[in-house]
């Protein structure tokens, strides 16, 4: 700036106005007349700009480096599970209590209760045993052993449709004692199976039939020993496979999620953090934590640093509620938007899952025979036991407000079949300082109903009675109505319906969450149904469009009227 100034002032005095008016002002008074004053502006302006010129870099870096540090989500999730290797006192392949030849599976869990004494009766506590939540309604229990109702399977029937029992943690459905190996054995065995052809071989003393007899002792003996903590095979043998398949029921639970890698899922990824289920869905007697019928997965938003024994189920428990770098705007949107909403892009990302269920056109037969159609994921568009589906990949989930609980449509409730039904659909709302914009999948179908009752109803599906072997819908409706003391008029007819899953798996990594314009633009907004706040971009308030507009054209005339003075103003003192 002193060299510049020096430049002018050698001009002549045209040129030293100019010089004064690079400084906005015209002013004599404004410039030292002193030319040693001069000279020595002129050298500290140099000396200013070296250091600058020395530093600038230097501060660039230091600058570059806060925005690099870790935010604070990342750093607390890496303290949360710094120390999660898991340690054990005990080596179950040393316990003589398993060194022995087992018969059934009774006797097995005998042997397991002989240290864990009370294993087995906290676990038929839980509603995995029971498959029962009590209700907020009288003479309503939730569950599918209870009154609940769905728009895939339907219902469990009181656990007396077996087809459902596949996924009851017993050996024997729900006569026999709990199969502590379906969640703690380490390899997938085939015990039923294997029993059986011991029953069949005993007593015959054949050798080529006892030296089977004894691999068949002895492989039972290695299963049997191979003990674990749940694994995500373990829980996705159920949970994967939930409503009659693969990627069926839930929209990010499918068995990609067995083995995913780190742009599938970064916590259950080898490449990521290797979580297992359990890692999240924390345990306390058998009861492991998520999502419930009536009241949310946790009561409360805490993280580990509030309180070191929260549950994990939610994402602040690891991340805070402030996760993000504080340089950026994200943090202000975590106590109106859940973290899966920006995280989670889309759903079932490898494997499709099932976004129609039309039972109105089950029952029908080729040459006198059920028949099955696939579609092009390699899935059945059409079952003749079940009716027709549509299957999807790379789902962009529907958004809501969502505070942990749901509305549910029971078995016995009342219902408009001159309305899409929302068998279960989430709670919350703008207001609600619990609730959040939450993704979901809404799975939607038609399904029977009782015309005259105007219930829904649960149809018995299998067994020699149920709906797959005899395709007779009314009866396969008497019966399983009986079995839950439901009654039915004899008439039935079918009813469009939606259900909502949230999705929660499938976490992104950090550079695929969605952009800020996936959600704050006028056309195809994500968030295009949600109500209840004003969203920048999307909505459109004339009051906030008027003063905006005023603003606007005030701080243009502001601008203009300076400009046109000072344009007067340099003239008349030229003059």
């Amino acid at each position: 700036m002193g060299i510049h100034l020096k430049q002018k002032y050698r001009s002549g005095p045209a040129k030293t106005v100019q010089a004064k008016m690079a400084f906005g002002r015209t002013n004599d008074s404004y410039l030292p007349a002193s030319p040693a004053f001069r000279w020595t502006a002129a050298l500290a302006a140099v000396l200013v700009f070296g250091i600058l010129a020395v530093t600038g870099p230097a501060a660039a870096s230091v600058a570059a480096a806060a925005q690099e540090q870790e935010a604070l989500g990342p750093q607390l999730a890496k303290q949360a599970v710094r120390a999660d290797k898991h340690w054990t006192t005990v080596d179950h392949g040393k316990l003589t209590e398993l060194d022995r030849n087992f018969t059934s599976g009774d006797q097995i869990t005998q042997a397991c209760l002989s240290c864990h004494t009370d294993a087995a009766m906290q676990f038929e506590e839980t509603i995995h045993w029971t498959w029962k939540v009590p209700s907020e309604k009288p003479g309503i229990m939730n569950g599918k052993a209870g009154h609940a109702v769905n728009n895939f399977c339907i219902s469990g029937n009181a656990m007396e449709d077996k087809g459902c029992l596949s996924c009851h943690a017993g050996w024997d459905g729900t006569d026999g004692q709990v199969n502590c190996l379906a969640c703690h054995g380490k390899e997938k065995f085939p015990f039923k199976e294997t029993f059986a052809d011991l029953a069949a071989f005993a007593g015959d003393d054949d050798p080529d039939l006892q030296e089977i007899v004894a691999e068949l002792h002895a492989d039972i003996k290695t299963a049997v020993k191979n003990i674990t903590l749940p694994q995500r095979n373990n829980c996705g043998e159920c949970h994967f496979k939930g409503g009659g398949g693969d990627g069926v029921k839930h929209g990010d639970l499918d068995t990609s999620l067995a083995k995913p890698n780190r742009m599938l899922d970064v916590h259950m990824a080898a490449d990521g953090a290797d979580f297992s289920c359990t890692r999240c869905h924390t345990t306390v007697k058998h009861h492991i934590a998520g999502r419930l019928y009536t009241r949310p997965a946790s009561a409360e938003r805490k993280s580990l640093i509030q309180d070191d024994m929260a549950s994990k189920i939610t994402c602040e428990s690891c991340h805070s509620a402030t996760p993000h770098d504080t340089t950026t705007k994200m943090n202000d949107h975590t106590d109106k938007v859940a973290c899966q909403s920006c995280h989670i892009p889309e759903f079932a990302r490898v494997n499709p899952t099932k976004m129609w269920w039309d039972w109105t056109t089950a029952g029908k037969l080729k040459d006198g025979k059920p028949y099955e159609e696939k579609g092009e994921f390699g899935k059945p568009v059409y079952k003749s036991i079940k009716g027709s589906f549509i299957w999807a990949k790379n789902v962009v989930p529907q958004y809501f407000w969502y505070n942990g609980s749901f509305d549910n449509i029971g078995i016995k409730d009342e219902i408009d079949p001159q309305q899409i039904v929302e068998v279960s659909h989430p709670l919350g709302s703008p207001d609600d300082p619990n609730a959040r914009i939450h993704p979901f999948k809404i799975h939607r179908g038609k399904q029977p109903y009782d015309k005259i009752n105007k219930q829904l109803v649960a149809p018995l599906l299998s067994g020699p009675k149920g709906f797959w072997t005899t395709f007779d819908m009314d009866e396969a409706i008497t019966i399983g109505n009986q079995t839950l003391d439901v009654p039915y008029s004899g008439e039935f007819d079918y009813v469009e319906t939606t259900y909502a899953f949230p999705i929660t798996h499938m976490v992104a990594p950090a550079s695929k969450s969605l952009e800020c314009s996936a959600c704050h633009i006028r056309e195809n907004s994500r968030l295009a149904g949600i109500t209840g706040v004003y969203l920048p971009g999307k909505d459109k308030s004339d009051l906030v469009d008027t003063i905006g507009l005023i603003a606007v054209l005030g701080a243009l005339a502001g601008v203009m009227l300076h400009g046109l003075g000072r344009f007067f103003t340099r003239n008349g003192k030229e003059e």
